[in-house]
């Protein structure tokens, strides 16, 4: 028998992962009911368990039965698909993994919405659809040139969620992120990835002590001080535009796709910098070598998300998104004393 609640449920794919739990607890603050699904893989249930109110279920999107007893369990109104992949390196040398969870693991999720008469989906998509950028800030009708099996994946994805518009009257948003960042502004929840390759927490890894140094890829662009400028946006933000994107879906709204970004890019030795200030530490950052494919600025222009769904982000500062991601790595990742070996 389906739950009774005067509150809309919402099915959270990937919600025990990084900008998914965030997301969860932007949901319950909104007043939805959160149901997780999470195979745990990247996920971190003593987050879910501690800090979420939601109800998770064990299992991923490629399990047709789960997802048909979970549909008829749970009246659910909408979707958030955040369960993917992301490694864009692993998907170069392991395509088939990313085509197998992404792509199909999202159409067994769709014929099952469908199956159960649920046609509102918010999309985890990537701004790594674009490719190389032609133009700086990329808009949303930048020419799309995936260069790894990761950002193909979401852009099969996309166009399967416009077909899927025009055969079923499924409605979609689409949300291509740009670089996401930090953590919760009160410590509840952060980034937590093993391996983690995202510059912030490997920064802040530095400032702990759990790593000697910072490497720099390449100092030699053509940017303000030579390194990459890339465009951060705080996952609190990420997730406040997510519920946006589902009472868009709720109110009425058709099929679309936004990028999320900040609208403005910090370069890698500003992010070094404004780290050294936050944490107090020095930081070793050591020039390396380019590495191929890195364009010299990823930013995005969001213009459309802030017009259509009124999203205002609340932390557009380097400083906040790293103090609020130090916070938590402080916390998350405390530096071994004695008395804990």
């Amino acid at each position: 028998m389906a739950e009774a609640s005067s509150q809309p449920t919402i099915l959270v794919t990937g919600g025990a992962g990084y900008i998914g739990s965030h997301a969860v607890l932007a949901l319950e603050a909104a007043g939805y009911q959160v149901v997780i699904l999470d195979n745990l893989e990247y996920g971190h249930r003593d987050l879910v368990e501690q800090v979420l109110q939601a109800r998770l279920i064990v299992g991923d999107t490629t399990d047709w039965a789960l997802l048909d007893q979970l549909f008829q369990t749970h009246n659910v109104a909408a979707v958030m698909h955040f369960a993917a992949y992301i490694a864009v390196g692993e998907s170069v040398s392991e395509p088939a993994k990313y085509y197998r969870n992404n792509v199909y693991g999202t159409l067994n999720l769709l014929e099952a919405m469908l199956a159960a008469g649920v046609k509102r989906l918010v999309f985890s998509s990537t701004c790594a659809i674009y490719g190389p950028p032609k133009t700086v800030p990329i808009p949303e009708d930048h020419p799309q040139n995936p260069i790894s099996p990761y950002a193909t994946s979401k852009l099969m994805v996309e166009k399967m969620l416009i077909d899927f518009q025009s055969a079923y009257g499924l409605q979609s948003v689409c949300f291509r992120y740009f670089n996401a960042a930090g953590a919760d502004p009160q410590g509840r929840l952060g980034e937590d990835h093993s391996p983690e390759t995202h510059l912030i927490p490997l920064v802040l890894f530095a400032a702990l002590g759990r790593r000697e140094s910072v490497s720099i890829f390449g100092t030699d662009y053509d940017t303000r001080d030579g390194t990459c400028i890339r465009d951060y946006i705080h996952v609190a933000d990420l997730a406040d535009a997510h519920v946006k994107g589902v009472e868009y879906l709720l109110n009425g709204g058709e099929t679309t796709f936004f990028n999320l970004g900040n609208g403005s890019g910090f370069t890698v030795k500003e992010v070094i910098e404004t780290a050294r200030q936050v944490t107090g530490q020095p930081i070793t950052a050591i020039p390396q070598a380019r590495r191929p494919g890195d364009p010299p600025s990823l930013v995005g222009s969001s213009d459309r998300a802030r017009q259509v769904l009124g999203w205002d982000p609340q932390y557009p500062q380097l400083e906040d998104i790293v103090a609020h991601a130090w916070q938590w790595h402080q916390f998350r990742h405390r530096p071994q004393s004695p008395s804990d070996t």
